[in-house]
């Protein structure tokens, strides 16, 4: 891409497509042709009073050391992780880098003035732009296909977070968490966020049903986030959001947000009335299962090996301070396997909690999966995207997978974790017991009512 700076009078032709915790996405809609089929990714700052966002404000001593095999990482730690790190573990058709572009701070303000209808409220409650940035990340719209320019047809693109995916082994384990061994990550933290009143209902979405390897299962995975979308699935077409939330997530689908996606999707998908969701949802499963990217990802965020409970000894290890774990767990708690970790090399530590942030970074990443219906007779020239076909629908569809959201987390994130998790499994546990009291009480109550 060609040195540019962005001011103040380019901040119109970037619109609103959506945020995550640290970033606002905005979409190109001017006729530059540096950035046609484009999206920029602007860091969030927090207001007063919330606490801050896993920004990149450099690496700090400790990080450097963590990533010092990496060079490059010293330069722009975002996107070199992406291109140097990520790329290689996750393979490079599937991972885009993107590029630096400078700007100005009227640039970054006028961004804020104009995105702020857009917003979610819960969104614009907690975060702002942070107008204190000197540049942006610019990377491929993959909601499209060809730079923006839409080739014999329109495009649909799913985006899914697909969570962890597998039930962690670890020995560093506490007996009083034995429930993460048995219980998804997922639909225990769906238990902390309803309590907390971030979400109206559950999910029943299972992240281990997408990373199967089966597809009927696969497919009932992709049907769970179809049903409560939350911020975990989104479909766009020609690169307009067409079905979930914009920021904030969306909660169950209604009939009415049903039959609108239905009428949306019938450019695209040539099935009968009230059949092309279906049809899609099929076309989903089917790319997630003949692509394999999954199976790349699982390993990725299997290189977690020593859990949280694990890995935070090692951090303290790193940070050469106290291990406050270790201090607030009581005698009869602190086991052997916990104390060893103290006495594990420098190296060692580094390797452990690499390996965590790394694969914290995969398990709460986008995929994002774009479709485009082929012509009768239509051949791919020069293409490095796939094709499928459908079977319902007897069209063949080109697709191209790409991850996104693969930003490096701060070390320092790593207390955090640790509570976190603390959070999550105390609070499922607190409801189960809840559950098996009033369970006990209900079955007490009916056997009273036959003895009378």
């Amino acid at each position: 891409m060609e040195k540019v700076i962005l001011d103040q009078k380019d901040a119109v032709d970037w619109v609103y497509r959506g945020e995550g915790a640290a970033n606002l996405v905005l979409a190109y809609s001017g006729s530059s042709p540096v950035f046609m089929g484009k999206v920029m990714r602007i860091q969030k700052s927090q207001r007063k009073g919330k606490s801050r966002v896993h920004e990149n404000e450099g690496l700090t001593a400790h990080e450097r050391l963590l990533w010092r095999e990496y060079k490059e990482l010293m330069v722009w730690p975002n996107r070199e992780i992406v291109q140097h790190v990520m790329s290689p573990l996750l393979g490079p058709q599937h991972v885009d880098a993107g590029t630096r572009v400078h700007v100005t701070k009227e640039f970054l303000l006028s961004v804020e003035k104009n995105v702020t209808c857009r917003r979610p409220a819960c969104r614009i409650d907690s975060s702002q732009v942070d107008v204190n940035r000197d540049s942006v990340l610019i990377i491929s719209d993959h909601s499209v296909f060809m730079n923006g320019t839409l080739k014999g047809g329109p495009c649909i693109t799913v985006e899914i977070k697909p969570k962890c995916g597998f039930l962690p082994i670890s020995r560093f384990i506490s007996e009083e968490n034995a429930v993460k061994r048995t219980t998804t990550r997922f639909k225990m933290h769906q238990e902390l966020k309803f309590h907390n009143q971030e979400i109206s209902e559950y999910s029943e979405y299972n992240p281990l049903d997408l990373f199967s390897g089966s597809l009927d299962t696969i497919c009932k995975a992709i049907e769970a986030l179809y049903a409560t979308p939350q911020n975990n699935f989104r479909v766009f077409l020609n690169g307009s959001i067409v079905f979930g939330g914009l920021g904030g997530g969306a909660s169950s689908t209604t009939v009415l947000v049903g039959e609108a996606f239905e009428d949306a999707l019938k450019d695209v998908i040539k099935a009968g009335d009230g059949l092309c969701k279906t049809s899609f949802i099929q076309l989903v499963a089917e790319t997630v299962y003949t692509s394999g990217v999954l199976g790349q990802l699982l390993e990725v965020q299997k290189l977690d090996a020593y859990d949280i409970e694990g890995a935070i000894h090692a951090y303290y290890n790193i940070i050469s301070q106290p291990c406050m774990v270790c201090r607030e767990l009581s005698k009869d708690k602190l086991s052997n396997c916990h104390t060893s970790l103290h006495s594990i090399t420098l190296d060692e530590s580094l390797k452990i909690v690499k390996d965590y942030l790394l694969a914290a970074t995969v398990k709460d990443c986008s995929l994002m999966i774009s479709f485009r219906p082929m012509e009768d007779g239509e051949v791919l020239s020069g293409s490095s995207n796939s094709t499928l076909y459908l079977g319902s629908t007897k069209q063949v569809f080109e697709y191209k997978v790409f991850f996104i959201d693969l930003d490096l987390k701060p070390l320092k994130k790593m207390e955090d974790y640790y509570k976190l998790d603390k959070k999550i499994a105390n609070c499922y546990c607190q409801m189960a017991k809840t559950e098996h009291k009033a369970d006990k009480a209900a079955r007490r109550d009916a056997y009273e009512k036959v003895l009378t």
